[in-house]
This record gives C-alpha cells, sequence and structure tokens, in this order.
C-alpha cells in the first residue's frame, strides 16, 4: 500500500525528473554524498586524473593561488668552471657578514668634548694676553727679566719628541707588543717629566730675578699661561704613568684599549698646545 501511494504522488507529478515537487522531493535519491568517480585502471589514466586535480582555477581572492611550487632546478657547472661564492652581506647562514661601518666609541667623543673645552680655555687666556700686550705702551717692561728664549727652544724639542714616542706605543698596542708597549710608555714619560723639570728650573731663576705673579701685568700674565699648560701637563704625565701600570700587568692587550687611545688624544693636544705658546709668549 505505500509503495502505491508513493507511486502514484509521483505519477502525479508534470515532470517526470523533478526533485524539488513538494510531491516527489522524497522519492527521489540524494546525490550530495555520492563518492568521487575513481579514475580507471591503468598507470595512463591515473597519470591523467593527477593532472587533472592540479588544474588552477581562479576564484575568489586573486591573491590566493594553489599552484604546487616546486623547488628550482640547480643548474650544473660547465667543464672547469666554478660557481662564484654568493656576495656578502646577506642574511643566510652560508654568506659572509657584512662589514661594519666605523664609528666613534664612547671615549674617543668624550676626548672630544673634553679638547674642546680646553681648547676655548686657553683661547681665552692667550686672548686676554694679547689685549694687555697690544695696550702697553712697551713690551716686555724694561725693568722685568727677559726670558730664556734658547733653553725653552730646547725644551719645546722635547716635549715634540715626547709625542712622537706615544704615536710608536701606539703602534705597539695595534701589533699587540707589550714589551714594546710598555718601553715607549715609559719614554714618553720620561720626557715630558724632563720638559716639566726644566720648565720648573727656568721658573726658579725668573722669580729669583724679580719675576714674580705680584710684578705687573707681565708676570702675571706669563705665569698664568704657562702655570695653566704646565699644570695640564702633569695631568697628562700621571695619566700617562696610570696607563703604563695596566700595560705591565697586560690588561691593554686582553680588553679594549680606551685608556690608552684617549691618554694619547690628551697627550698629543698637550704638546700641540706648547709651540703656539711658546711663539705667542717668548718670541713674539
Amino acid at each position: 500500500m505505500r509503495w502505491r501511494r508513493r507511486r502514484a504522488r509521483r505519477a502525479a507529478c508534470c515532470s517526470p525528473r523533478c526533485s524539488t515537487c513538494r510531491r516527489c522531493w522524497r522519492c527521489w535519491r540524494s546525490t550530495r554524498h555520492d563518492r568521487r568517480e575513481e579514475p580507471p585502471d591503468g598507470p595512463r589514466a591515473a597519470r591523467d586524473h593527477r593532472r587533472a586535480r592540479r588544474r588552477v582555477v581562479l576564484r575568489g581572492d586573486p591573491l590566493v593561488t594553489t599552484e604546487i611550487l616546486e623547488p628550482p632546478g640547480v643548474a650544473r657547472p660547465a667543464r672547469g668552471a666554478r660557481i662564484p661564492p654568493p656576495p656578502g652581506g646577506g642574511d643566510g647562514d652560508d654568506r659572509e657578514p657584512a662589514p661594519r661601518r666605523p664609528f666613534l666609541d664612547n671615549v674617543r667623543l668624550a676626548m672630544i668634548f673634553l679638547i674642546s673645552g680646553e681648547i676655548m680655555f686657553f683661547g681665552g687666556l692667550v686672548s686676554a694676553f694679547l689685549v694687555l700686550r697690544v695696550s702697553a705702551a712697551v713690551w716686555p717692561p724694561p725693568l722685568q727679566p727677559r726670558l730664556p728664549v734658547a733653553v725653552t727652544g730646547l725644551n719645546t724639542l722635547v716635549l715634540l719628541a715626547s709625542s712622537a714616542t706615544m704615536l710608536a706605543a701606539g703602534r705597539a698596542l695595534r701589533r699587540r707588543d707589550g714589551a714594546a708597549l710598555l718601553r715607549w710608555l715609559l719614554a714618553t714619560a720620561g720626557l715630558g717629566a724632563l720638559f716639566l723639570l726644566v720648565q720648573g728650573y727656568e721658573w726658579a731663576r725668573l722669580i729669583r730675578f724679580g719675576l714674580t705673579l705680584s710684578s705687573g701685568a707681565y708676570g702675571a700674565t706669563f705665569y698664568t699661561l704657562i702655570g695653566a699648560h704646565a699644570a695640564h701637563v702633569l695631568g697628562a704625565l700621571v695619566w700617562l704613568l696610570v696607563v703604563a701600570v695596566l700595560a705591565a700587568r697586560a690588561p691593554l692587550l686582553e680588553r679594549r684599549a680606551g685608556p690608552l687611545t684617549a691618554c694619547a688624544m690628551y697627550w698629543h693636544f698637550v704638546v700641540a698646545l706648547w709651540p703656539l705658546l711658546y711663539v705667542a709668549v717668548y718670541l713674539a
């Protein structure tokens, strides 16, 4: 009876293959869960079936693709030819690291600021000395003792030689020669100490002849300029002795050479300043 009712409802539909009719849509078998068509037997048919499944159909977002990415082929070099190495600077592990750009470390930057301040300080002192000299009717005053120009000139050569020995110490540091480094540092310290001893001897003679700080503008400006430079040489000499002690313990060859670099920069500044003072005070 149930089969006859279903057949009667199906016969009442106007379309024999209609699947959306309210009367006969339950009579048709659903095709939603049908299995995919199996490829026919044979290697060629299976290969054609795989190629058909790899076809790319561009739908929806054009930036999304379903292509199968294959690794590129490796080019074989010709006979006797060699593949050049990849250029440096890449991010890969098999490439050489990119060369680092030279930079200015903190020690040198601090010394540049310090030397700039010292230049301004001595510039002010020299300017005041020149103003007093121009405003004076006679310079030096007739009753004041004359400065030892010849001895001070030889002392200037001693200080310039200390700058050369400091350069030699820097070259020994770059060669990592600890013995030569200590030798040149001690030579520089010896020349600096000799310069200070000669200056002290000159001052003692000038004071004995009557040139003191209270003897007028001439004596005040002389001792202010030369004394300030001598104080800077003494400070640089103490710094140099500390660096020599560090070099004797050999940490400068293993760690950073910042103390020696800063001391060398300051020492060269003190040496370069003295010829200017010598010309302005002794010769002019």
